[in-house]
């Protein structure tokens, strides 16, 4: 199951204009570069050795194991052209806004007597500039899955269930269960 974080993440990477390095030389080479040169830094961060960091960028080792593989990619994407990745986000922010797919069990807070029972719902929707911006906002500031759950949920609730306030007024909406999530710019 991919989390909230994870599909902003990768909705992002969407925006990429040119592919990630393919090799591990390569990609071990782009992360010596991002920290300045510093082979012991890049050893620290993907939890090896600083002369294993020196023989992937010789090229002398050239097959990761695959959980370094995944560390090395994983780092490479997080640090993958900042300023097309900042541009997208803003984009996202101020004018296009960002469309969510789910599919989870919505709950509602509703008025007594209501017969909103929680179910499962796939839901596809194009959210306004300002929920992208509450969403990479929270992102940027560390915020957890929990709450980037909220935020969508909340996003959701006003989109969908309240129809941008034209009905359901005080309905608060649970987002749980989450089985599938994708965003796209």
């Amino acid at each position: 199951m991919e989390t909230v974080g994870e599909g902003l993440d990768k909705a992002v990477r969407g925006a990429f204009t040119r592919p990630l390095p393919k090799s591990a030389g390569a990609r071990m080479r782009y992360l010596v570069r991002q920290h300045r040169g510093s082979t012991g830094r890049v050893a620290e961060l993907l939890g090896i050795s600083r002369r294993t960091v020196e023989r992937y960028v010789k090229d002398q080792i050239r097959h990761p194991r695959p959980g370094l593989a995944q560390r090395m990619e994983r780092e490479v994407a997080r640090r993958w052209q900042p300023q097309i990745r900042a541009r997208a986000r803003r984009t996202a922010a101020t004018s296009t806004g960002i469309v969510i797919d789910t599919r989870a069990r919505f709950g509602y807070t509703a008025a007594p007597g209501s017969t909103d029972d929680a179910r499962l719902r796939h839901l596809t929707l194009a959210l306004p500039p300002r929920h992208a911006a509450r969403l990479f906002e929270a992102q940027e500031a560390g915020a957890g899955e929990d709450r980037l759950r909220e935020i969508a949920a909340e996003a959701l609730g006003e989109v969908y269930f309240r129809d941008s306030g034209r009905r359901a007024h005080g309905l608060e909406v649970e987002f749980t269960d989450l089985e599938h999530v994708e965003f796209d710019l």
